[in-house]
């Protein structure tokens, strides 16, 4: 949080409990400050003890919707919905995914996304009418020789996306 305030970057991950410090040190609504809720096996139910000591005392589970009021009063803009595996949790993701949209929040799918499910993943945030999908793709893009991103499959990302919203 302190360095997001010195940086004032566009972006900001932050576990659940430190969205609101974010905010506020940040001194403007412009950046994205977005705060981790994880899947707990329910649809409908997150986990929102993501922070360095609720994550090891605190069970934290609570409805998406309440999740996401929380977050809005603390200044977010969005959830990272984190671990996701991909598609494993593809009924609690959707849930999440609705409630975004009934509640005009922010989404950034988290976890397991690479070439095969990213376009599911896509499309069911687009379904449930998303304003905002900001997924994250880490290490499936990445070559494992060289560490560097594989420009090929950062053109198929593109083309998928532009195949479910256009340009």
């Amino acid at each position: 949080s302190e360095i997001a305030r010195q940086v004032q970057p566009q972006h900001v991950n932050q576990v659940f409990t430190g969205v609101a410090t974010s905010r506020a040190l940040l001194g403007q609504n412009e950046t994205v400050v977005n705060g981790l809720i994880s899947p707990t096996g329910t649809p409908g139910k997150v986990k929102i003890s993501t922070g360095p000591l609720s994550s090891k005392a605190a069970e934290g589970i609570v409805s998406v919707e309440s999740a996401i009021a929380l977050l809005k009063d603390m200044g977010g803009s969005s959830v990272k919905y984190f671990p996701m595996g991909g598609l494993a949790s593809r009924d609690e993701y959707q849930a999440v995914a609705e409630a975004c949209a009934r509640y005009d929040f922010w989404l950034e799918p988290t976890g397991g996304i690479d070439l095969e499910n990213f376009g599911e993943i896509l499309q069911i945030a687009l379904d449930a009418g998303v304003s905002r999908i900001i997924p994250h793709i880490y290490s499936s893009i990445i070559d494992k020789v060289s560490g560097n991103t594989r420009p090929a499959d950062v053109r198929q990302l593109l083309a998928i996306t532009r195949t479910r919203v256009g340009d």
